[in-house]
């Protein structure tokens, strides 16, 4: 095979997968709120007690 037929062949190849599975967004979007919700646990369980 020369090189220009790899290269087709490649690019052949990425351009039948370029569709994404999971949505990066979502992704993103769960993982902020994950933070999110234990940040507001941890000011919550602290909010109320003393300096030591």
């Amino acid at each position: 095979m020369s090189l220009s037929e790899i290269t087709l062949s490649l690019s052949r190849a990425a351009e039948e997968h370029h569709e994404q599975v999971i949505n990066p967004w979502w992704v993103g979007l769960i993982a902020i709120a994950i933070l999110l919700g234990m940040l507001g646990a941890l000011v919550g369980f602290g909010g109320g007690r003393e300096h030591s």
